[in-house]
């Protein structure tokens, strides 16, 4: 007589590649309901909050731009809900590339934990940096605050900005803010979100804070400079994990030390070049003695007085009392 075993095979677990996939449907069908809703009049005017950039201003062609009229922005409340749907967006993109790239390193590497939140960590922050460093470079380049810096502080306050301005600091705004969903989504440990979150939050403060006061070209420009430096960080630190013998850093670390080494030769060069043609330039000219004149003329001098005056006793000198004698 055949006895039946029990089962003692546990419930299937949901893997964590599952997980994320599962949020990130979930999301795309929310963000795909506000895009259909564009296409029916009566959600179109709640949809076209969400998706589009608001408060709009139509500048009336100058002298100086006489064929084009110049569409400008502001900001207002309603720029939440744009920051919200593309907030969506980019957890989205986060879970492409999470999916499509990171997890199909992580397989052939077999990282640890640690190194694999780690790694997972610095790969999506560095594609957002990169991303970040082009796209306001390019806004810096085109709107001429490269060839005219001036244009940062003149005319403060900049209460109207660009399009491309504009978009640039609600696509930051919803970068940092779907960071905080996202530690759920990635199982983030407990010891690690306080960290998480003063890095986020950190981020969050500066960035709203230059779009509510009026210094988007000033914290533009600062953006670009911290997202490169945090670039070459995380690019960096994957080197770090991908190769165990730490081969490449060692060859990141040198070449970056040469190049530093090799910049500040030059920078020396020419600062010792140009001190030296500034002395020479401005060498200080000679100053020439006053001729010493000797016998009669001198001693003539000082009867008469002192550099050539004529003392008040000189109209009674002897020879002037025998001319008058005479």
């Amino acid at each position: 007589m055949a006895i039946r075993k029990k089962s003692s095979k546990n419930p299937p677990v949901l893997s964590h590649e599952f997980v994320l996939q599962n949020h990130a449907d979930i999301v795309s069908c929310v963000a795909m309901v506000f895009l259909l809703g564009l296409m029916f009049e009566i959600t179109a005017k709640v949809s076209i909050i969400f998706v589009t950039l608001q408060y709009n201003v139509t500048l009336p062609a100058t002298e100086e731009q006489a064929t084009e009229s110049a569409f400008l922005y502001y900001y207002g409340i309603k720029d939440l809900a744009t920051v919200f749907f593309y907030m969506l967006v980019a957890i989205i993109i986060h879970a492409i590339i999470q999916e499509y790239v990171l997890d199909k390193i992580n397989r052939r590497m077999h990282f640890s934990k640690t190194k694999h939140s780690k790694f997972n960590e610095s790969g999506q922050l560095s594609a957002f940096y990169l991303f970040s460093c082009i796209w306001g470079t390019f806004i810096l380049v085109s709107e001429n605050y490269i060839s005219d810096p001036t244009i940062l502080w003149r005319a403060y306050p900049h209460n109207l900005m660009t399009f491309q301005m504009k978009f640039f600091y609600i696509s930051q705004l919803a970068y940092w803010f779907h960071a905080f969903p996202e530690l759920y989504f990635q199982k983030t440990k407990k010891e690690d979100i306080p960290r998480q979150l003063v890095y986020i939050g950190l981020y969050l403060f500066h960035i709203a804070g230059a779009y509510l006061l009026n210094l988007n070209h000033l914290g533009l420009v600062l953006l670009v400079l911290h997202y490169f430096v945090e670039f070459l960080f995380h690019i960096s630190r994957l080197f770090y994990f991908s190769d165990e013998k730490y081969q490449k850093g060692i060859a990141v670390l040198a070449s970056i030390c040469i190049t530093q080494a090799f910049m500040m030769w030059k920078f020396i060069n020419f600062q010792l070049r140009r001190w030296r043609e500034h002395s020479t330039f401005q060498a200080p000219a000679v100053k020439k003695k006053p001729p010493v004149t000797k016998g009669r003329s001198s001693r003539k001098g000082t009867e008469n007085g002192v550099n050539g005056t004529v003392t008040s006793n000189g109209a009674d000198s002897p020879r002037n009392r025998k001319e008058k004698s005479s």
